[in-house]
């Protein structure tokens, strides 16, 4: 997939899989790995940047499989977040298909 088309919907893709359940990191890069092929290097910084704009709040819970894991869970402002970038990419989207089939 084109690096700047990944670029662009990872933020939405990442939001939208947190709001299913609270997930912690690893769990998260299988979940979005399953829409567009990304490593862990990419997901952090983002789960980074989207919980100091208070998107995201993180909490601890034990592990059987080794120390405990960092889980991220959607805040109200995350959710609000997440509707106006989904809208955005929906009219995105069509207009891009539409101009596309016009051609």
């Amino acid at each position: 997939m084109n690096a700047q088309f990944k670029k662009g919907v990872l933020e939405l893709i990442v939001l939208a899989a947190v709001e299913q359940k609270d997930m912690y990191g690893y769990e998260l890069v299988a979940e979005v790995s399953k829409v567009v092929n990304v490593k862990e290097g990419t997901i952090y910084p983002i789960l980074k940047r989207l919980t100091k704009e208070h998107y995201f709040e993180t909490y601890l819970r034990e592990s059987t499989e080794g120390p405990p894991r960092k889980y991220y869970h959607l805040t109200a402002a995350g959710i609000l977040h997440l509707r106006e970038l989904e809208k955005e990419w929906e009219e995105f989207s069509r207009n891009v298909n539409k101009f596309l089939k016009e051609r």
